[in-house]
């Protein structure tokens, strides 16, 4: 079992969850993140996690969430669950970071959050051309036309 926080330098937790996914798929892995749920919860689930918490939740829902991993079973929260059941009975429009890539979603996190585009290329090991056509991507997904615009972006959705 692993237990894997989203908020990790150089590579992310999502990325990191589809890696596991594709070379150790028998890891049960627990995501603990400072994200809301709404956010993230439902990502890491479909990306192959077993569980989703909240780090500013309960210390004993952690125990609970551990112990129900070990058990073979899936962890969700009340809220997790509660959102799981309304999408199935009534599917919302998802917003439009939803249809980022991880990289994507990655690069956007990491721009909002003031770093340059050469910082991040460090971060990730990428080039910098890399990062920028990433960045272009992103703010064509999102219909947004500068730095400024996506941090914005970033904050009302409640990313950062």
């Amino acid at each position: 079992m692993l237990l894997l926080d989203l908020s990790m330098p150089g590579r992310s937790g999502l990325e990191v969850l589809a890696s596991l996914r594709e070379t150790h798929s028998g890891v049960r892995v627990l995501v603990l993140s400072m994200y809301p749920e709404d956010q993230y919860a439902l990502r890491c689930l479909k990306a192959g996690a077993r569980g989703y918490a909240n780090k500013a939740g309960d210390p004993v829902e952690l125990i609970t969430a551990v112990r129900t991993l070990m058990q073979g079973r899936k962890y969700l929260t009340p809220e997790v669950a509660q959102m799981l059941a309304d999408s199935l009975a009534q599917p919302e429009p998802e917003a439009p970071h939803a249809a980022l890539s991880a990289r994507e979603l990655q690069t956007l996190l990491k721009i909002a959050s003031g770093r340059r585009l050469s910082d991040i290329a460090a971060e990730l090991m990428l080039s910098p051309k890399t990062v920028s056509v990433y960045r272009a991507r992103v703010l064509e997904k999102l219909h947004l036309s500068n730095n400024a615009e996506l941090t914005v972006y970033a904050i009302r959705n409640q990313l950062v």
